[in-house]
């Protein structure tokens, strides 16, 4: 079960390092020692952590995450260190090198990505691509647990390895550039850490796993201990990417005899045993490129020489964070570095600020995730340009232009977007826009979003920034959502118990249905709102509480919802004492049918409207309510004071629109004084059908 889950895992980790070194210390297993883990410091890499976890075979990877399935997963792998005291430390990559020394190998992959979203959207297998805010779920569900998390400035690598070796612990990755820092107390690869098993040894627990050192590749293999970072960089990783040289050298010629199907990486450790200093390696093998000019060896030596460097340890600037909560410098030269305002660092380390701002800040450039998507679809990052032009504008002032990474069809596009200054932001400043009056910050977000305060404040703290997200996706999404996505969406945010809901319906559905991809752009475009407005939040210094994740969206629950309502079925979400869950969601729906009514009646200002043409109004939102009627009949008093209770909250928002309903509520309520009070018991039966 540990092999099949290494060769899952391998191709879809998202830092591919030295491109077929796992496969060949595969090939060589007696490298690895078996160890029985516990009772240590460990230091994780967070984002091979994230892949492990949500690429587990039970979760699906089409409807845009499970993210509450996910929740559980990783709460369970908590668990399982604790239950045999180890102590983790996770470390998540941040933004780009302010070099851009990775750019070409991340374009790269974005290329390949958007045609992975294709394929699976087409129905083409699992792909490997997380969905849009599994990075922030997995943030929220550590900090809930009380783990330490640090995001780096960039690439987390280094940090990692650093913050290992002075702590003498192992770190928990699948990175291939891990089997290259020499780590004094070694490696341990996710794929064979069998965390699912916890086992006993009298009192005490352990987790069995495989240790790697570097002094056992360097036994097994023959060469000095000092090449294997030139090892790498003559390999090929992902900061040097030689291929001319690639083209002109077959390393495997150089492989011994009695292998008979060698690789180019034996081939390049066999000739490798020659040598006992990197210079002199790189020397030979300019040699064996043949001709070439004094200023291309220059670019090769140079190339080979950053190659190596990644493999330094520098002092570990996350050892104080970690401890005493110090954040940590940033590693760039002061004109650099004096681009990022010294409030913003801290909540970027601790993961309560998207690295994406790094980007903006130090390279004027915003990439994108990838949903799963057909490419007949628009991208799913065009409704919330608006928002990131706000945001590009907070960060970089008026005048500026940021070149977006998107998708257009199949192909990836650099877009370049302009900074969006309004009347007030341009009165802000990046360096103190912590310490404006929380009011304003409040009112910018709201008026980006297109709501207002007094239409938010009947909801919970938790759900504003959502709903708020929602009311913008409503007058934006191409095309426009009906009733139906909509009320899919508020149920997923009401009903809370979302893994149980999910298995109801697996139960009512015996065949799931195949992806309809219209339904997945919908919901592609709303998490992109809310995953922008997240953002905006954020750089206002939170305003409105960040929602957490895993209560608000749950893909095949929501996807099969739809396909429900579509087809005709009846749904059964709410318990008979989950009245609160009802109430939520008739808050809801109410909330959003306002902002949609006060939407249409007027206009817009013209940094809204470039996002979209004028909507025709939705579905009636209030039919929901009116089939509560319908359902029940006359003679079922519970029903119809549940129905009260969700009128009063249309009552309170005044909307003028619900006169009719109200009246008719108000006659039923007469004839069923008189009713058989024996009826309330069947609703211990029997769910809430509230559509």
């Amino acid at each position: 079960m540990q092999r099949a889950a290494h060769r899952h895992h391998t191709g879809i980790t998202p830092r591919m390092g030295v491109q077929g070194l796992t496969t060949l210390i595969e090939n060589h297993r007696g490298i690895y020692r078996d160890v029985k883990f516990r009772r240590s410091r460990l230091v994780i890499d967070g984002s091979n952590l994230i892949h492990l976890l949500h690429f587990n075979p039970g979760l699906d990877q089409h409807h845009g995450g499970e993210y509450a399935a996910f929740e559980v997963l990783l709460e369970n792998f908590i668990k399982a260190l604790r239950d045999c005291r180890i102590t983790p430390y996770v470390v998540l990559d941040g933004g780009s090198d302010h070099t851009d020394k990775k750019l070409q190998t991340v374009t790269e992959r974005a290329r390949d990505r958007i045609k992975k979203v294709h394929q699976m959207a087409e129905g083409g297998g699992r792909g490997g691509i997380l969905p849009l805010l599994a990075k922030l779920l997995f943030i929220q569900t550590l900090d809930r647990l009380e783990v330490p998390v640090a995001v780096s400035y960039g690439e987390a690598d280094q940090e990692i390895a650093a913050l290992a070796y002075e702590w003498n612990c192992p770190v928990l990755s699948n990175d291939s550039d891990f089997y290259i820092f020499n780590l004094p107390a070694g490696l341990l690869p996710i794929s064979y850490f069998q965390w699912e098993t916890v086992q006993q040894s009298g009192s005490q627990s352990y987790i069995r796993c495989k240790s790697y050192n570097t002094s056992s590749f360097c036994i097994v293999f023959e060469i000095q201990h000092q090449l294997l970072p030139a090892f790498a960089a003559l390999a090929g990783n992902d900061y040097v990417k030689l291929q001319r040289m690639e083209s002109r050298i077959t390393w495997a010629q150089f492989a011994s005899e009695d292998s008979a199907t060698a690789s180019n990486l034996e081939g390049l450790l066999c000739w490798l045993k020659g040598f006992h200093q990197p210079q002199e390696a790189f020397e030979a093998a300019l040699g064996l490129m043949g001709e070439l000019s004094k200023q291309r060896k220059a670019e090769v030596l140079k190339g080979l020489d950053l190659g190596m460097k990644e493999y330094n340890f520098p002092p570990s600037s996350l050892k104080k964070f970690f401890i005493h909560g110090v954040v940590p410098p940033f590693p760039a030269v002061e004109e650099v570095a004096s681009r990022v305002p010294y409030w913003i660092r801290l909540p970027l380390t601790q993961g309560r600020m998207s690295p994406d701002i790094l980007d903006v800040l130090l390279l004027q450039r915003m990439s994108f995730s990838f949903p799963v998507d057909h490419a007949d679809m628009p991208s799913s990052h065009l409704i919330s340009r608006p928002l990131r032009q706000l945001l590009y504008g907070l960060l970089l002032g008026k005048g500026k232009e940021v070149t977006e990474r998107d998708r257009d069809g199949l192909q990836l596009k650099f877009i370049p977007v302009q900074a969006v200054v309004t009347a007030v932001t341009k009165k802000l400043k990046l360096d103190s826009l912590d310490q404006v009056e929380p009011c304003v910050r409040l009112q910018v977000l709201l008026d980006a979003l297109g709501v207002t305060e007094a239409s938010l404040s009947c909801l919970p703290p938790q759900l504003r920034l959502p709903v708020a997200a929602t009311c913008y996706w409503l007058q934006r999404a191409q095309p426009p959502p009906d009733g139906a996505l909509l009320k899919a969406l508020l149920l997923g945010m009401s009903t809370g118990d979302t893994l149980r809901h999910r298995a109801d319906l697996k139960i009512q559905i015996k065949r799931r249905p195949k992806l309809d991809v219209g339904v997945a752009s919908a919901f592609n475009q709303w998490k992109t709102c809310l995953s922008v407005s997240i953002k905006l939040n954020q750089v206002l210094s939170l305003p409105l509480p960040t929602p957490q994740i895993a209560r608000l969206y749950e893909g095949t629950l929501v996807h099969q919802l739809v396909h429900r309502m579509r087809s005709g079925g009846r749904i059964r979400l709410f318990q008979k004492y989950n009245h609160e869950s009802v109430k939520l969601y008739k808050t809801m729906q109410a909330v959003v049918h306002q902002c949609h009514t006060r939407e249409a009646s007027a206009p817009s200002n013209s940094q809204q409207r470039a996002a979209a043409p004028q909507r025709q109004p939705l579905d009636d939102l209030t039919v929901g309510l009116q089939q509560l009627f319908v359902l029940y009949g006359d003679d079922d008093k519970e029903a119809v004071k549940e129905a009260h209770s969700m009128l009063q909250v249309q009552e309170d928002l005044h909307l003028n629109d619900m006169v009719a309903v109200r009246t008719r509520y108000r006659a039923k309520e007469r004839s069923n004084r008189c009713k058989n009070p024996e009826l309330a018991r069947k609703e211990e039966c029997r769910g809430w059908d509230i559509l």
